[in-house]
């Protein structure tokens, strides 16, 4: 039997931040192959958004649809510090039982650094990292929350080339950064489109 063509879709999400109300009214759909660049101020609540898609948080109003496993980019890579890379990283491409994980270290330029503690790897070093475990993980959507920051101007490149092909092999990418992908037929969600007005807030 074939399996379901993943979806992700939000209806009528709303959510807070303290007391504060970031957004409400945001919907969305993304189907196979789709894109979605999130943009938006500090604090607007993009990092939010993608908390609450992956279920990290729950909405304030509103509610998360999806079919199909996530990878999430966040700020945070999960990797120890104290191991050399390549084995922090095999711990999890055991759990995620990914297929060719010398590929993956090769595209992600970290074939290199196989021995270097985690701790003393560069922020983009350590971007590519965290990319190389949402590689492994296989997961028809991603999440990714600021996947160009740190990065020089060839890393970022490659990112918006994982993410063209991601969405070519069918699988669906979010992605809130302040900085432009190269991904064709990519759609935009402004997140202060749904800032509420100052009555609702104060509510």
């Amino acid at each position: 039997m074939q399996a379901p063509s993943p979806f992700l879709a939000a209806e009528n999400l709303a959510c807070r931040r303290g007391d504060r109300l970031l957004f409400r009214r945001l919907s969305f759909r993304l189907d196979a192959g789709a894109a979605c660049h999130v943009t938006g101020a500090n604090g607007a609540g993009k990092t939010t958004l993608i908390r609450a898609l992956a279920g990290l948080t729950s909405p304030y109003a509103g509610r998360v649809n999806r079919d199909g496993a996530l990878a999430l980019l966040g700020e945070r890579t999960g990797l120890d510090p104290d191991l050399p890379l390549a084995r922090a990283l095999a711990f999890w491409f055991a759990l995620d039982r990914a297929d060719d994980t010398p590929a993956i270290l090769a595209r992600l330029r970290l074939d290199g650094l196989a021995e270097v503690p985690v701790r003393y790897l560069s922020t983009g070093q350590t971007k590519r990292a965290a990319l190389a475990r949402v590689l492994g993980q296989a997961a028809p959507i991603w999440l990714l929350d600021e996947p160009l920051s740190g990065l020089d101007t060839a890393s970022q490149s490659l990112v918006g080339e994982l993410v063209r092909d991601h969405c070519a092999a069918g699988g669906i990418a979010l992605i809130a950064s302040h900085q432009p992908l190269d991904v064709p037929g990519m759609t935009r969600l402004a997140i202060e489109d749904f800032a509420p007005a100052e009555t609702e807030d104060a509510a």
